[in-house]
């Protein structure tokens, strides 16, 4: 069976027939209410933190519902309310995406041996000013 090849190893791996006529269902609706992710913002200035979801059949409600269970207890100066639905994330098969990603260790404090140098030169002080 022929199946799309894409650029997208993702697309790849779920072998769909181009020749494909019918057309995809959507999923029944649910009988329970939408989940929405939380975003919170402790101080102005400061980024969004994910602190967690709630459910609600809307967005109003459900920023409602996060303020009550996330903005309770101590400042904050912001929330949002994001539709799981909308959140769109790879899955742990995906990370040959990344596969063409160079490395850059250059990038990082780790790749430099400067703790070294700085020892040496404590040293070498040390033993210079007690001569």
């Amino acid at each position: 069976m022929a199946t799309i090849i894409s650029l997208d190893p993702r697309v790849t791996r779920m072998q769909i027939d181009p020749e494909r006529k019918d057309p995809l269902e959507p999923k029944p609706e649910l009988d329970q209410f939408q989940t929405f992710e939380v975003f919170h913002q402790g101080k102005s200035g400061a980024h969004h933190m994910h602190v967690g979801c709630v459910h609600a059949p809307n967005h109003e409600l459900a920023l409602l519902l996060a303020k009550e269970q996330y903005a309770r207890r101590g400042q904050t100066v912001n929330l949002w309310v994001v539709n799981t639905r909308d959140v769109f994330t790879m899955s742990a098969e995906d990370t040959d995406v990344f596969a063409t990603t160079p490395e850059k260790k250059y990038r990082e404090v780790s790749a430099y041996m400067v703790r070294n140098k700085v020892e040496a030169f404590k040293k070498q002080n040390t033993e210079g000013s007690t001569e």
